[in-house]
């Protein structure tokens, strides 16, 4: 199940996450690697500042997809060899909640891509012999 998209305003947002190249069959399974990045935030006495979420970097779904599967923090910390640091640029992004088990996660996605484009949606990314790369995780314009 899936709440209904929509588009936000969001501010920048500092992160931190597990990087992966997955195909589409793979995808579940990053997501539960979601449970490794809490723990890595509660070894360093770390609380989640939101929902755990999915940035899409690159997308050829016949291939290979670029992503992270990240959390949300207060304030920029340092990564490791495990878990990255990043901070998600403010701006208008489309979103929705997924509520179900990660291999459910494609057609939430197939879902947000076609209300997007029903309402003429237009994302800030760039198109390479990789995929489709989003400046910042499929950031809206």
């Amino acid at each position: 199940m899936s709440e209904t998209p929509a588009i936000t305003e969001r501010l920048e947002q500092p992160y931190v996450a597990i990087s992966a190249r997955v195909t589409m069959a793979e995808l579940g399974e990053l997501g539960r690697r979601l449970g490794e990045v809490f723990g890595w935030l509660a070894a360093r006495d770390l609380a989640p500042a939101g929902a755990p979420f999915f940035r899409y970097n690159v997308i050829d779904m016949e291939r290979q997809l670029e992503v992270q599967a990240g959390v949300p923090v207060q304030a920029v910390v340092d990564g490791d060899d495990q878990v990255i640091s990043g901070t998600l640029p403010a701006g208008r992004y489309a979103t929705v909640t997924h509520i179900g088990p990660p291999d459910t996660l494609g057609a939430a996605t197939a879902a947000l891509l076609e209300w997007a484009d029903e309402r003429g949606v237009q994302w800030d990314m760039t198109v390479g012999d990789e995929g489709e790369r989003g400046a910042s995780g499929w950031r809206s314009t």
